[in-house]
């Protein structure tokens, strides 16, 4: 399944890529609102559809506990900087 995700991120970024450049394209050659409508598609699908999906992928089987500063964190920081003190 995290191939298959994987697979879909990738697609979907130059598919969007793909309609963002082609609405550069249209702005400037062909017509001006239907440029502003691809450019418009193409971001807000990267902002609702592929950001939330890849931090999805990449945050799936992490432990967010080990992200936060907690008091056993910073125990563990002491200790981790007082051995490092003790061997110089």
């Amino acid at each position: 399944m995290d191939k298959v995700r994987r697979i879909f991120i990738i697609v979907l970024f130059f598919i969007l890529a793909g309609m963002l450049a082609y609405g550069f394209y249209c702005k400037a050659n062909i017509d001006e609102a239907l440029g502003h409508k691809f450019i418009g598609l193409s971001i807000a699908g990267g902002f609702f559809i592929l950001m939330p999906t890849f931090i999805y992928h990449r945050w799936k089987d992490r432990k967010v506990t080990d992200y936060m500063l907690t008091d056993d964190a910073f125990k563990r920081m002491k200790e981790f900087n007082n051995s490092k003190d003790k061997k110089h």
